[in-house]
């Protein structure tokens, strides 16, 4: 195995970034460090985290220009989009620092003469936050920020396709001048990883990834009575109903399908069009999506970059072609898009119909440019198409009717539930999942509940 990480920037196949991978003892040293400077960082204020959290926001939206270009040659992101997540790495982490006093505030119940009873919110102590590459910096924000906020320290270990994301997060705690220790970043493979989520001195892991990962971190953890925080994948829908405001939903549903090149765990693979709007629906989706630019994405003029390695366009592919060959049919010609080749990591839109949940492209998560469309009698065959998934992490309904979505709300099985919107993370609202899309909460004042303890305080007073 190797000793150092290589990022394959998908952009031209060349190696973008080398990084050792930390040694044995640097990682000691790291834990041992964390574990030090977390003893002095409970006892700090929630005004002086505040002060330097909200620092180091304002450090790093400082190098967002090169953030951003950072993005686009590390996972393909066109940098037309990539300084949107530098816009949605703030709103979140200001929102988090925010909310910190109303959300670690002492709870008390009703008073009970001659006692003082309160319940406060503990830091659990070190956290450990396994970071993707897909939306390097909207995903690790979720826990990093609302952990330190909470007085604990944290380690933070990113995907090697986006090491200079980890590098980011420090250098801005370290311009705020967060204490030493608090924070480290760490190039890590896999099997020191797994020895880290199980290692005595960690207590608590934050991960977002795959479903195997999320399988094989809670196998790491299994023989410790420690927290783990699971956001893992989706297969998410979305549902037309017949007083859908079609021209609303066709350009929202289809960004919902494409941005990021769809690799996005609440992206939308799955459409379910009510039959009066079906035919319309689908010549209309068609024709938006033939106007995406697929190209380099450093150019400013594309819209739709290269997906983040060679195979997993190959996987997005033969996922299509399996589907073609069960009697689905493509909408969009894939010669209309020249950048789009065999054997590269570009690879053209695609939407099909004629589909069905006997189909991995209906069934299993797709993390790529393409969605099937099916046709539905009713809410009830909606809701049914719906939950017919092994994941539940968000879904869509667009209408006109607000107790319609509500009703078919209460009835999906999701962590997130949309009306006229999709593919968003509302920072005042909770982002969970059930199902095989995880468990844990982030976000939101019920966010900071994973990354604390409660401890009760039950004081009789005397005369």
């Amino acid at each position: 195995m190797s000793d150092y990480l290589e990022c394959i920037t998908p952009v031209d196949g060349s190696v973008y970034a080398r990084r050792d991978f930390a040694s044995g003892a640097q990682i000691l040293a790291a834990l041992k460090a964390a574990r030090d400077a977390q003893a002095q960082w409970r006892t700090s204020t929630l005004a002086q985290r505040q002060q330097l959290l909200s620092a180091a926001v304002d450090a790093f939206i400082a190098d967002g220009e090169a953030i951003s270009a950072e993005i686009t040659w590390q996972m393909g992101r066109p940098i037309a989009q990539s300084p949107g997540e530098i816009r949605g790495f703030a709103e979140r982490a200001r929102h988090m620092i925010a909310i910190a006093p109303e959300a670690l505030a002492d709870v008390e119940p009703s008073p009970r003469e001659g006692f003082r009873r309160f319940i406060r919110r503990d830091p659990v102590g070190v956290v450990f936050v396994i970071a993707p590459w897909n939306y390097p910096y909207l995903t690790a924000v979720n826990a990093v920020i609302p952990a330190l906020m909470a007085g604990n320290a944290v380690l933070l270990k990113h995907s090697a396709q986006t090491p200079l994301c980890a590098e980011r997060f420090a250098r801005a705690f370290a311009a705020a001048g967060l204490p030493p220790g608090l924070f480290t970043a760490l190039h890590l493979d896999h099997t020191a990883t797994l020895a880290l989520v199980g290692d005595p001195r960690v207590d608590f892991v934050a991960f977002t990834g795959s479903l195997d990962g999320g399988h094989a971190v809670q196998r790491a953890a299994a023989e410790r009575f420690i927290g783990t925080g699971l956001e893992l994948g989706g297969k998410d829908p979305a549902y037309v109903r017949a007083d859908a405001d079609l021209a609303h939903a066709v350009e929202n549903i289809m960004d919902g399908v494409f941005f990021n090149c769809g690799q996005s765990c609440c992206g939308v693979e799955r459409i379910y069009v009510h039959q009066a709007h079906y035919d319309e629906f689908v010549q209309r989706a068609a024709a938006f999506a033939a106007t995406y630019r697929l190209g380099d994405p450093t150019d400013p003029a594309t819209t739709l970059g290269p997906m983040v390695r060679t195979g997993a366009a190959s996987f997005v592919r033969a996922q299509i072609r399996e589907a073609c060959a069960a009697g689905a049919r493509t909408l969009l010609d894939e010669s209309r898009f020249a950048a789009s080749r065999e054997g590269t990591a570009y690879l053209a839109p695609q939407l099909l119909v004629d589909v069905h949940h006997g189909m991995r492209v209906m069934h299993e998560e797709t993390f790529g440019p393409v969605a099937g469309i099916m046709k539905v009698r009713d809410d009830d065959e909606a809701v049914q198409g719906m939950n017919d998934s092994r994941f539940g992490l968000s879904a869509s309904v667009w209408t006109r009717d607000t107790d319609a979505a509500l009703a078919i709300g209460q009835r999906i099985h999701t962590g997130t539930f949309f009306m006229n919107r999709c593919d968003y993370l509302d920072p005042a609202l909770a982002w969970t999942g059930v199902k095989d899309s995880g468990h844990g909460c982030t976000l939101s004042t019920l966010g900071y509940a994973q990354l604390t303890r409660p401890k009760s305080y039950h004081l009789r007073l005397t005369t």
